[in-house]
């Protein structure tokens, strides 16, 4: 009785292990497929301001405590993008490195802008530490409220004109890419231009 008792409870415990191990390795697939299957575009929420009018020009204050103005008109014949951010958003830490290189690739035709709001030392420490202290780096809790950003992070694409060419919330460097891939397609979003070509499928489909 004991011999079968033993021969069962070792069983048992090797399953466990076995049943253990399986959970591992399906957490670690379900991470390499989110990975993979990660949205293309920035994730546009249908309410605030609305690609293809003027974004408000918002005044604002740099880190070195000198007053500007987000919005309007570039002087260089630029594009434009604001990017919303908060010291305690770790995705918004993270995606930092991905905004400093896509300033540099980019510089010819865009302006980065980071924008947030609070203290101007932790934003400071977080523009040192981020490698992004030569960036245009602004604090204005007017500037979140008037342009309507509903969560962090946060971007808005506007033209050398000052109007808005796409904008929504960014995860990652393909949400950040596809704001310039949407302005160069005419459309406010990559979900705009998958909508639009469904309806161009289905009408060709219709037509036969």
């Amino acid at each position: 009785m004991s011999d079968a008792l033993l021969v069962s409870t070792i069983v048992l415990w090797v399953v466990v292990l076995i049943l253990a191990g399986v959970v591992v390795a399906l957490a670690r697939q379900i991470g390499i497929l989110y990975e993979r299957i990660s949205p293309v575009g920035a994730l546009a929420i249908g309410r605030g301001l609305v690609a293809g009018e003027a974004a408000p020009v918002v005044p604002a204050v740099d880190l070195s405590g000198a007053t500007v103005d987000v919005g309007g008109a570039s002087a260089d014949g630029r594009s434009t993008l604001v990017f919303f951010l908060s010291p305690t958003c770790p995705v918004c830490k993270s995606l930092l490195p991905v905004v400093r290189s896509l300033a540099r690739s980019e510089r010819r035709r865009l302006r980065v802008v980071l924008a947030g709001e609070g203290g101007a030392d932790e934003h400071s420490e977080l523009a040192r530490a981020s490698g992004v202290a030569d960036l245009a780096y602004v604090l204005s809790p007017a500037l979140g409220m008037t342009w309507q950003v509903p969560r962090l992070p946060y971007a808005v694409l506007l033209d050398a004109a000052g109007v808005i060419r796409s904008k929504g919330l960014v995860n990652t460097r393909e949400h950040l890419e596809s704001l310039l891939e949407a302005e160069e397609r005419g459309v406010a979003s990559l979900q705009e231009l998958a909508e639009i070509e469904e309806r161009r499928a289905a009408g060709g489909e219709s037509a036969r």
